[in-house]
């Protein structure tokens, strides 16, 4: 298991096994999976930048409300440059869509009939 370890702490370049990992590591089959996974769409150059992929990783933390989740990609966040304003427009935007999505499933809004750009279209 050391050497599993190892490989997460040199691929995230920090000096301590997430307890994430730590959690899976009871099913070596699971985490080397769950690694895999992460290496395959976090670790690699596709069509979405990785501030993107971060963005997205804490708005789903947010919904999911998963402390340690929130509290891991609120820190990489930080880390890419974000500002404590910034991460707060975040969440508003993630209350106005949360707000939006409620409003529309109990009204049981009707898609339209013609596609449009979103809220915030020009």
């Amino acid at each position: 298991m050391e050497a599993i370890f190892k490989e997460k702490k040199e691929a995230l370049g920090i000096d301590f096994v997430p307890n994430m990992y730590k959690a899976m590591a009871s099913n070596p089959l699971y985490l080397d999976t769950t690694w895999q996974k992460i290496q395959a769409l976090m670790n690699r150059q596709g069509k979405v930048d990785n501030l993107t992929k971060d963005i997205i990783a804490y708005v789903v933390s947010v919904m999911s409300g998963c402390e340690y989740c929130i509290k891991v990609y609120t820190e990489a966040l930080r880390h890419a440059g974000l500002e404590d304003e910034t991460v707060v427009e975040i969440l508003a935007i993630i209350d106005l869509y949360s707000w939006l999505n409620r409003f529309n499933i109990g009204w049981q809004t009707k898609p339209d009939e013609k596609p449009w750009h979103g809220c915030g279209a020009k």
